[in-house]
């Protein structure tokens, strides 16, 4: 289907809503003007400053509605076309067989008017999507999902159970239209969930707007400081017997300090994963989320390269974990990493893993470890903080002392971590586990390596110990994946041995 060929009668537009998006925008967009604002004030021709934004508000608004006038689209047999433009007009064509997901997102606004914006992704140019649909209705919005997931799971269904096997997961026949349901969050679940994300990033966001209205707050905002509960208490006249007992004080802001942890990790758990629900497709793992935002994403089976497993000290001790899968289709700088399972069980995570032919190793398994030569980089960084502080003790500065501090904490840290370096070659995939406070397991398949990088350097090669570098595509927020220190003999036995099925002759 050609865009010369589509009859004028199946040109579609954007729903009108999407004016109204425009609005909305403006608000930020609104943030460029002000320095003009601030040129008019220093020239003190105040008086400019309505008529200007008046003016700045309706060009901005002229050129949405001319964008949406401009913009048109049509949905044939086996191709999206796009024509868009103003100034310059733009034809596109986007052939069914070359998308290999359709994300629908639904912002706060956007769900209230019951519209939707529709991505197209094809991998060409390693964009988020490749074409979108800003707004049109969620009902055409999904049935345009369906449409083009029809035609792509057609030669799936009509492929003879002697040819090549299918994908891992993968159902044949009839049944592989059916979607089923492999993991959901509840609110109950995103409740203990976000007992365990405790987090203070909110503190400084909560610290700063008290600061930015000081002068209307009765004290001084500083939500663990003691004092504030005492100054509090006077009003009341409990003062006197709050001073007799100061360990009430204390309570009382280590109190404040955990509510508001607490209240951060469960309010950014419930906005981002509310309605969670991950649902195998024919080709892909379909996740849904999003409580003012809502995003729907789909991680074709085929492209997914490796799968993180992380927990957390503490979680971990409950059987808590978030499995993350490293796929071709990442979703950008949004996420390089699709969270699959933002919170679970391991029995809840294998049947996942199942899904994109990974497995865990077993319980059995033996792991090997690096050599405690991944420590020597953060000695030198203790060493280093303990000199700068000697150094600010000596000439009569107190604060050397929290340097001191520091490199002690350092260096015990350093230890603890360098015996949480692991890894087991499974055969078809290898395993990485690294990680004391927060561990993250890698399970990486030999298929998905293109590259192992062998490195060495003047402190691993004395002691015959190199470092392997695995390149797999997609990228990882989760930094590289490598097996640091081990003996160069059994190095390069792996590399062989993990390139050899990597990379068949």
């Amino acid at each position: 289907m050609s865009d010369e060929a589509v009859p004028e009668a199946e040109w579609q537009r954007l729903h009108p809503a999407t004016l109204a998006l425009s609005i909305v925008r403006l608000g930020p967009r609104s943030l460029q003007f002000l320095p003009a604002v601030a040129a008019l004030g220093f020239t003190g021709r105040w008086w400019l400053v309505v008529p200007a934004l008046l003016a700045f508000i309706g060009i901005s608004l002229a050129f949405a509605w001319l964008g949406w006038l401009r913009f048109r689209f049509a949905v044939g047999a086996d191709a999206v076309v796009i024509e868009s433009g103003v100034l310059s007009r733009q034809h596109r064509t986007i052939p069914f067989d070359r998308i290999q997901d359709v994300s629908i997102e639904q912002g706060i606004v956007a769900r209230a008017l019951g519209i939707a914006k529709v991505g197209f992704e094809t991998g060409a140019g390693g964009k988020e999507n490749d074409a979108s649909l800003d707004a049109i209705g969620l009902e055409a919005a999904q049935a345009l999902r369906t449409t083009i997931r029809a035609h792509r799971s057609a030669p799936v269904a009509a492929t003879p159970v002697a040819a090549d096997a299918p994908e891992a997961g993968e159902e044949t026949g009839a049944a592989s239209t059916e979607d089923r349901l492999l993991f959901a969050m509840g609110p109950r679940r995103l409740l203990v969930a976000g007992l365990f994300n405790f987090s203070l990033a909110a503190l400084a966001i909560v610290g700063g707007a008290m600061q930015f209205f000081d002068n209307l707050l009765p004290f001084d905002f500083n939500v663990f400081n003691p004092m504030d509960w005492i100054d509090i208490a006077e009003g009341y006249g409990l003062d006197t017997w709050l001073l007799a007992h100061r360990w009430i004080a204390g309570i009382g802001a280590a109190v404040s300090l955990l509510f508001i942890g607490f209240a951060s990790g469960i309010a950014t758990m419930v906005f981002a994963n509310w309605g969670f629900r991950l649902t195998r497709e024919p080709r892909a793992l379909r996740r849904t989320r999003g409580l003012t935002t809502r995003t729907d994403v789909a991680v074709p089976v085929k492209r997914v390269q490796a799968a993180i497993l992380v927990t957390g000290w503490f979680r971990k001790r409950f059987g808590w974990h978030e499995l993350r899968l490293q796929s071709l289709a990442s979703d950008g700088e949004k996420e390089k990493d699709h969270q699959v399972v933002p919170f679970g069980k391991l029995e809840e995570i294998d049947p996942v893993l199942d899904e994109v032919a990974i497995r865990r190793p077993g319980a059995s398994e033996r792991w090997q470890h690096s050599h405690r030569i991944v420590a020597v980089g953060g000695y030198i960084g203790a060493t280093c903080a303990a000199l700068g502080g000697s150094l600010a003790i000596f000439f009569g500065q107190p604060i050397g002392w929290l340097a001191v501090g520091s490199a002690l904490l350092i260096a015990l840290v350093t230890t603890v971590s360098a015996r949480f370096h692991h890894w087991t070659d499974l055969g078809d995939m290898v395993a990485i586990r690294r990680g004391f406070w927060k561990p993250k397991t890698t399970l990486l398949p030999h298929a998905s390596v293109q590259s192992v990088d062998l490195k060495t350097d003047f402190i691993q090669r004395p002691l015959g110990l190199a470092t392997l570098v695995f390149g797999v595509p997609g990228g990882s927020s989760l930094a590289s994946h490598e097996i640091p220190a081990i003996p160069l003999d059994v190095a390069k036995d792996l590399r062989l041995r993990i390139l050899a099925k990597a990379l068949p002759a």
